[in-house]
């Protein structure tokens, strides 16, 4: 966790477009922990999803229900530890593999973006590679600030002396040579405890990536982001966000609220346990009224352990009059944070939602209806291998990392010691000679 003390999480190294490569992603959320092994084949550039240099093949899923955790942060790291190892150990089982070092996602720590400019000379020579490497890397030691670490570094467009908006600087002539950057920044605290409940499983953390990025980069269709696209990532702790627009990630906010805040709020309406009504809403749960709600009864499970009270019926309708509101909320502050950020000048951008909480019947009408713009609920694309369960949008996060190492390449990346994603058993030797070495 070096580089965290610097402000800066762990990058990864960009995967080769001609070179296979396997990797694993590991989700941490509120509600779950997801654990996704993946084969990375090179692609022919004509395929469908041009921006994608390699076919995604999975071959080991594992998931479990998280515990201690609250809005995306650690609470209770023991806790966490065994969720993060229950998960990793199902897709190691079923890929028979063992894993050495993971891709995880960052949805907690106030997500925010800035805008910083650099430049360095090149005394009128043409732009290198070197060069271009040197201009991030200025961009990058100086969006460092106290108690934010830097996720992700992503030139927005490159400047040669007065020329503005340069997309492919190589092989230019110029004197001055800038560029100006898109930094994503959490808080270093909830960073540093998701590190240590993963390292504390053994696993190295190859990068730390923001969430509603690597959703845009699952569900993101043909030209959308060329276009001008929100990803909206609703999970049951936090409800992120992430803007796109010229084929760029250039803008990315989020709170805390999702769809565990449902799920309260059902407990308190209906008198009823958190798992009886999380399953209820799963099966029943709308924001829309049907004309035949108030006649349709579900059966609610009694509130205490007792199993001899009897259990309450109520109307399909009650359920649509506790939901709604707080949904109505979440998407009120989507259309607030949208509209503060530069997604205000794309007045024809769709939005798309992803997440466990987007599941929702009719949150597709309502989303448009409060955000005033065509919506839709994403799923991961170009992701084959998956289970059944996990081709919903719940699993859009999981998926997006296994697509990342592809989008690597577009942020500085600084050399350093080099992991081995997963190995055979050697790396299951390797893991217990860290803890013995750890332990005695």
């Amino acid at each position: 966790m070096s580089r965290i003390a610097y402000g800066l999480a762990p990058k990864m190294k960009p995967v080769s477009p001609k070179r296979s490569a396997v990797i694993a992603a590991l989700d941490v959320g509120t509600s779950k922990v997801a654990c996704l092994i993946a084969r990375l084949k090179p692609r022919s550039p004509h395929d469908v999803l041009p921006r994608r240099s390699h076919d995604v093949e999975v071959f080991g899923i594992g998931h479990a229900g998280a515990r201690g955790m609250k809005a995306g942060t650690v609470v209770n790291l023991a806790e966490v530890e065994a969720s993060i190892g229950q998960a990793v150990d199902a897709a190691e089982r079923m890929a028979r593999v063992q894993l050495e070092s993971v891709i995880v996602s960052v949805s907690a720590g106030r997500l925010g973006s800035d805008l910083f400019a650099a430049s360095v000379n090149v005394a009128g020579s043409a732009v290198a590679d070197a060069d271009i490497a040197r201009v991030l890397g200025a961009g990058s030691r100086h969006s460092v600030r106290q108690g934010r670490a830097v996720l992700h570094s992503l030139p927005i467009g490159y400047s040669l002396d007065e020329t503005r908006g340069v997309s492919e600087p190589r092989g230019m002539l110029g004197q001055r040579f800038g560029v100006d950057m898109h930094v994503v920044t959490a808080d270093v605290a909830a960073i540093r405890n998701m590190m240590l409940a993963i390292e504390r499983c053994h696993l190295g953390v190859e990068a730390l990536v923001a969430s509603p990025y690597m959703s845009g980069l699952a569900v993101l269709a043909d030209d959308e982001a060329d276009l001008g696209t929100a990803v909206v990532e609703m999970g049951a702790g936090t409800t992120t966000l992430a803007v796109f627009s010229s084929d760029r990630f250039i803008h990315a906010d989020g709170f805390a609220l999702g769809g565990h805040h449902v799920t309260l709020d059902l407990a308190r309406g209906l008198n009823a346990r958190i798992a009886d009504v999380e399953r209820i809403k799963t099966f029943y749960g709308s924001v829309l009224a049907g004309a035949s709600d108030d006649r349709d009864m579900i059966t609610v499970p009694p509130g205490e352990d007792d199993d001899r009270d009897p259990p309450q019926f109520v109307p399909r309708a009650s359920l649509v009059r506790i939901i709604k509101p707080r949904v109505e909320e979440i998407l009120e502050m989507v259309r607030d944070r949208l509209a503060a950020s530069s997604f205000a000048a794309e007045p024809r951008g769709r939005v798309i939602l992803t997440g466990g909480a987007s599941q929702l019947t009719g949150l597709t009408e309502l989303a448009s209806r409060i955000l005033g713009r065509p919506v839709r609920i994403g799923r991961p694309l170009g992701v084959s291998g998956l289970t059944e369960a996990a081709r919903g949008p719940a699993f859009a996060v999981a998926a997006g990392l296994l697509v990342y190492p592809q989008a690597a390449q577009l942020e500085h990346f600084e050399p350093r010691r080099t992991r081995h994603v997963m190995t055979g058993t050697g790396g299951y030797i390797t893991r217990v000679g860290r803890w013995l070495c750890e332990s005695f």
